[in-house]
């Protein structure tokens, strides 16, 4: 099928065959090139659809969307030119990123304004919980993991992203990973009575946001970086309780949203979030690496450093001097180097330290409990199952680089156990519930996982060469970069589960097998 992308078209959808609207007569073609499929959405100001290059081998899809300034004022068709070319530069530098949507081209006709964008195949947050329901807290800390590098990134290159939700992160289809799309301009369409103001408060102005999602500020066209940060902890609150922000309450006084009824989550994390989503600018965490810093994030350290580590190659000829002449605090400060280098450099860092570390003090007004130091595990004893579950009910959860081999657990309750680095080759979980466990880096060849209880468990590097999980609750675990040669997942449920189509072709499945789009596996 053609669509037509003429606005006041009765009759949009056409024949594939067809090169003229056969309702209005309007061309189906755009830049001869372009072939429309359907409309993806459409608004006062303007419109995106699904399209495909027909002139690339394999006709590859791509997202078309359509600015339709209002010709009532000369004024406004020379902003909305002026915004969609910067938009069209803002895509161009930052697409780069594997995460963000690369700009294929843009262009202008008598129809519109047009951006050309990279088509992410997947489901948005929003459609995951609305088919799978509200995600557990270490499910939302693995979400912010990968997505607080991302805005980082963003705010690396001075963009203030402003419609952080929900809809607007996609879970990519072939490697699981989340992508953040809609940077567009487009939605709102610019007051009339504003066509006088400044350069910057018109572009500000530009992009309200969602409510609900953009903070006070934004929606008074004052956006700082801590709006998208605002926006990050309301879409927490959304995949904790799967209601959206604006159907909450709001504190008479502070105008705070009030959500710590709706979730679940622990108090060092409500405290984050917390803090995330003070209305006050003052009172919120002001960039990303504050929020990572206060974060329990140490299941998720190995892959939120290997996304920090992503950076824009130098220009040739390039000496960098030009960004930081633009804008000397914005990449680098008195310590050098980019904020995502250091804070990659930290978390590194963090890891070396001891597990006697405090709290940061900052959170101690929101009742974070302190805790004292554990000591650190003996290694060079090995436990027995009997004594894993004692000193588990006795209150210790951390028994990472230990070596256990052939350790049997079976159907035993340990959920949030901390196995990481260690040497589980043959161990015995069957029926086992390990709920959030971290197996980060563990070597759990041929270990029996069968039927246990393993959502939101982090697998990431782990060896599960011929490991057993058939009938294993795998939903929302992390199997990012983990070995699956020859891993039994017949029966498995690996809904919303982050692993590759390369590693599900080494493992066994079978139609039982739920994949973590929520299809059956194939025999």
């Amino acid at each position: 099928m053609s669509y037509c992308i003429n606005p006041n078209c009765a009759h949009p959808k056409n024949a594939t065959t067809a090169h003229q609207c056969q309702s209005c007569g309007g061309t189906l073609l755009l830049q001869d090139r372009y072939s429309v499929l359907r409309s993806l959405g459409q608004g006062g100001f303007g419109a995106t659809f699904l399209a495909r290059n027909i002139t690339l081998p394999g006709k590859p899809p791509c997202v078309i969307k359509q600015l339709r300034p209002s010709a009532e004022a000369g004024q406004m068709l020379d902003m909305a030119r002026n915004l969609f070319e910067r938009e069209a530069k803002i895509l161009g530098e930052i697409g780069d990123h594997p995460q963000l949507p690369r700009l294929l081209g843009y262009f202008e006709t008598d129809q519109g304004f047009f951006l050309v964008q990279e088509f992410i195949n997947g489901a948005t947050l929003q459609q995951e919980v609305k088919r799978g329901g509200p995600f557990t807290e270490e499910g939302v800390k693995q979400f912010l993991s990968e997505i607080l590098p991302i805005v980082q990134y963003l705010h690396d290159h001075q963009v203030i992203h402003r419609d952080i939700k929900p809809a607007n992160i996609i879970r990519r289809v072939q490697d699981k990973k989340l992508v953040l799309i809609d940077f567009g301009a487009v939605k709102e369409k610019v007051n009339p009575y504003q066509v006088a103001v400044s350069d910057q408060t018109a572009l500000t102005a530009y992009a309200v946001g969602t409510p609900g999602y953009a903070p006070p500020e934004q929606m008074a066209m004052r956006p700082v970086y801590a709006s998208d940060i605002y926006a990050l902890g309301a879409t927490c609150i959304y995949l904790l309780s799967a209601k959206s922000p604006k159907d909450l309450n709001y504190h008479p006084g502070t105008a705070n949203l009030i959500w710590r009824d709706q979730v679940q989550v622990s108090d060092h994390f409500a405290a984050v979030l917390h803090k995330m989503l003070e209305i006050s600018v003052s009172r919120r965490y002001e960039n990303t690496e504050s929020v990572l810093r206060d974060l329990d994030l140490e299941p998720y350290l190995d892959s939120l450093a290997q996304n920090m580590a992503m950076s824009l190659p130098p220009s040739p000829g390039s000496t960098g001097a030009g960004r930081a002449a633009a804008s000397p605090s914005a990449n680098s400060d008195s310590r050098g180097g980019a904020p995502s280098s250091r804070l990659a450099a930290a978390i590194r860092a963090r890891r070396e330290r001891s597990s006697s570390s405090s709290r940061p003090s900052h959170l101690s007004g929101y009742g974070v409990p302190s805790s004292p130091a554990q000591p650190s595990p003996a290694k060079a004893t090995p436990l027995s199952g009997d004594e894993i579950k004692q000193r588990y009910l006795k209150g210790r959860k951390d028994f990472s680089g230990q070596t256990l081999e052939r350790l049997n657990v079976s159907h035993t309750a340990i959920p949030d156990i901390n196995f990481h680095q260690s040497k589980l080759c043959r161990a015995n979980f069957q029926n086992s519930d390990l709920s959030r466990a971290n197996f980060g880096w563990c070597d759990l060849s041929f270990a029996n996982l069968r039927d246990a209880r393993l959502t939101a468990a982090y697998f990431h590097g782990a060896n599960l060469e011929k490991a057993d999980l058939r009938g294993a609750n795998l939903s929302g675990a992390s199997l990012s970069n983990a070995r699956l040669h020859g891993t039994n997942l017949c029966g498995a449920n690996l809904t919303r589960a982050q692993i590759s189509d390369e590693q599900l072709a080494k493992a066994e499945v079978n139609w039982y097998t739920i994949l973590p789009d929520g299809r059956r596996g194939l025999a």
